[in-house]
């Protein structure tokens, strides 16, 4: 008798532990991609979708080649089976709700404006950004 109480005890404490520790999961995810490669940036875009589709915040940083993603220059390639791009993607983000920016460097730093931004799309504030990166329900993802 005293075996099976000692078992249901830790059951229950199992139970109480596995549903703290998945309130204390990370639920957001902070994508910051610069790789100018077309495969590299499709693939980013598709791992942010599915991290949106399964409840995470979504923030993306843009930055170096990558920040083209955020203008109508982008020339990104098709992919299959999806026959998209990655700024496609991209932009199911941002309609879907998702924070995308481009690198605070970006703007002064080319010939672009903030014009050239497609809509939804914003230069990131860097104190803000780093606050976010120091949230511990962030989750980071980096290319």
């Amino acid at each position: 008798m005293r075996t099976i109480k000692t078992l249901a005890a830790s059951a229950i404490l199992a139970i109480a532990g596995a549903s703290g520790a998945q309130a204390g999961e990370p639920d957001k995810l902070f994508v910051s991609l610069t790789s100018g490669d077309d495969h590299t940036q499709f693939m980013s875009m598709v791992l942010a979708n599915q991290g949106m589709r399964q409840g995470q915040e979504i923030r993306v940083l843009l930055c170096g080649p990558a920040a083209t993603m955020a203008t109508e220059d982008f020339d990104g390639a098709t992919m299959q089976p999806a026959d998209r791009n990655a700024q496609q993607l991209l932009m199911n983000l941002v309609n879907n709700g998702a924070t995308v920016e481009t690198c605070a460097i970006f703007l002064p730093n080319t010939d672009y404006t903030a014009a050239d931004l497609l809509d939804g799309i914003t230069p990131a504030n860097p104190e803000e950004v780093g606050a976010y990166m120091a949230d511990p329900s962030v989750r980071f993802f980096s290319n």
